[in-house]
């Protein structure tokens, strides 16, 4: 970790404190983790990592973390390179053949970032799709006790108003051709594939879907709205959306996607999808940047600017919020940290990270 050290610190105490119970049912357990180097499923790993430390027993979770590094930045699990539970190695997922058994099988590799994805569309494919693939062949010959798909909840398209708060048992509405397809489809086709895998061989498939987190580890270049909000108002800029301001999102603060997370890898049900994100709240885009705003106490204003990317706006869903009743049912530390408080911690490991780099620079 780097600059913002201490705040990552600081969320994992408070993720250890919320899912004892079911960081408990890990110890022991040898855990694969592709793409263990990005956003999630860094924090995951250094939960997972920390359980050494706190565990009484010296039974805590193995871990081994794939990552090609595509997106992910090297020095996000650099702390961990000697620790003594944790194995960093440096793959490709897309083409990941197993040669050794795991208890635990969590499949994060992808590329998220939409500026990203867009520049590598064949590559997002790859990955998402053949990555799901590679794994669940190997899974069959070496079948974990759990595997563990990170899905999306762009798989629902745009859906209709009707079904907002939005369950997994809707189908979705997708373009299968669009400027998105690349992730959304790709995404589509590994639960299609996994719980093909489930129905055909048994295999222990969970997939959860993600909706809208942020936090710490999120680039300021990412593409996504939180960061380029928060960037643009820490930069004394306007804080510029690309839309009018309407679609509305819920916004999923770090620690609670992962407590959760952590839920569906220890009790989650066989093939069963599960949305994991916060349902407390849907806001507008022009409501979050007025709250970037407020928390930053950003001098700039809020405007609307076109994007120079002509197909910004194609197929982009104007709501997005969850339906969590499976994800209640399963019991356990629900959604707790306020919009506020999240864009809060966000903003100061953004800040952090940001004089992290200025010192590196000038020394």
């Amino acid at each position: 970790m780097s600059g913002g050290l201490e705040i990552i610190r600081r969320d994992l105490a408070e993720i250890a404190a919320r899912a004892g119970e079911d960081l408990e049912r890990l110890d022991g357990k040898r855990v694969l983790v592709t793409g263990g180097a990005g956003f999630l499923m860094s924090y995951l790993v250094d939960v997972l990592a920390a359980r050494s430390e706190a565990s009484e027993r010296n039974d805590a979770p193995r871990v081994v973390v794939v990552d090609d590094f595509t997106t992910a930045g090297r020095d996000r699990l650099s702390h961990l390179a000697s620790h003594r539970r944790v194995d960093l190695r440096e793959r490709d997922a897309s083409t990941l053949e197993l040669t050794e058994s795991f208890d635990i099988i969590v499949h994060g590799a992808s590329i998220a970032s939409p500026v990203m994805y867009r520049r590598m569309p064949l590559r997002t494919l790859e990955v998402n799709a053949l990555g799901a693939w590679a794994l669940l062949r190997s899974a069959q010959e070496r079948p974990p006790e759990a595997f563990v798909l990170l899905s999306t909840s762009e798989i629902y398209g745009d859906p209709d108003p009707t079904h907002v708060p939005t369950p997994e048992t809707y189908p979705g509405l997708v373009s299968p051709t669009g400027p998105r397809a690349c992730y959304d489809e790709s995404k589509r086709f590994a639960e299609t594939l996994a719980l093909t895998y489930f129905r055909t061989y048994g295999t222990p498939v969970r997939i959860v879907r993600p909706f809208n987190v942020y936090g710490p580890g999120l680039r300021h270049d990412d593409g996504r709205v939180v960061p380029s909000l928060v960037d643009d108002a820490q930069n004394g800029r306007d804080l510029v959306l690309h839309s009018d301001g309407r679609p509305r999102r819920s916004f999923c603060y770090v620690t609670d996607f992962i407590v959760s997370l952590l839920r569906v890898i220890a009790g989650g049900v066989d093939g069963e999808a599960y949305n994991v994100g916060d349902d407390r709240e849907e806001i507008s885009m022009r409501e979050l940047a007025d709250r970037v705003r407020a928390v930053a106490q950003a001098a700039g204003r809020v405007v609307v600017r076109t994007s120079a990317d002509p197909d910004y706006l194609t197929d982009n869903p104007q709501r997005r919020c969850p339906d969590l009743a499976k994800l209640r049912a399963l019991g356990g530390s629900m959604p707790c940290v306020a919009l506020e408080d999240g864009l809060t911690r966000y903003a100061r490991w953004l800040a952090a990270e940001r004089d992290a780099r200025r010192g590196k620079r000038e020394s």
